[in-house]
């Protein structure tokens, strides 16, 4: 069978990244046989460009190819970098846990109107911490190779729940 919409996808893949000019790549994520990807395609859940480089694949069909950072995860935006104040990290007992607020951690945090971000903290000074709310692959070309282990169709169950159920069905 070959990959269609609301077809089940079971992928092993290697993906490795590169920024800038550098030829250098860098491994973010490997999955294999035993631990694979598994998806329905065509669920909006992909980067679109992934999905059309493994359309119409089968069964022990491989695939090598890249994606641009602006179709990928986007371009590094400045706007996405702020200072928080300091005080925004402490406990009531005004207290600042350094295990947790340190330079490279990456912390949940939510924005105005509740939504949850990820950030990356750059930073941290007296005054406030620098962060990084840009997704870690911005700014990074995307480098898939793999195979394609398994394509089989989606049953309405898992149609209707947006999502892969492993062997025997899925209770919620």
């Amino acid at each position: 069978m070959n990959i269609t919409k609301n077809s089940v996808v079971t992928l092993g893949y290697t993906l490795k990244t590169r920024t800038g000019l550098a030829l250098e790549e860098k491994q973010v994520e490997k999955t294999t046989a035993e631990h694979p990807f598994v998806f329905i395609y065509g669920a909006g859940m992909l980067l679109p460009d992934f999905e059309n480089n493994i359309r119409g694949k089968k069964s022990g069909d491989t695939f090598d190819f890249f994606i641009s950072a602006e179709k990928g995860y986007g371009v590094k935006n400045d706007k996405y970098i702020m200072n928080i104040p300091i005080d925004s990290f402490k406990s009531p007992d005004g207290t600042l846990d350094l295990n947790e607020i340190r330079t490279g951690n990456m912390l949940m945090m939510n924005d105005d109107q509740g939504n949850q971000l990820q950030g990356k903290i750059l930073e941290v000074t007296a005054v406030h911490v620098r962060m990084d709310f840009n997704h870690p692959l911005a700014g990074h070309e995307l480098h898939f190779s793999g195979e394609v282990i398994n394509v089989r169709s989606a049953t309405e169950e898992e149609l209707s729940h947006g999502h892969v159920h492993g062997p025997g069905g899925h209770h919620h």
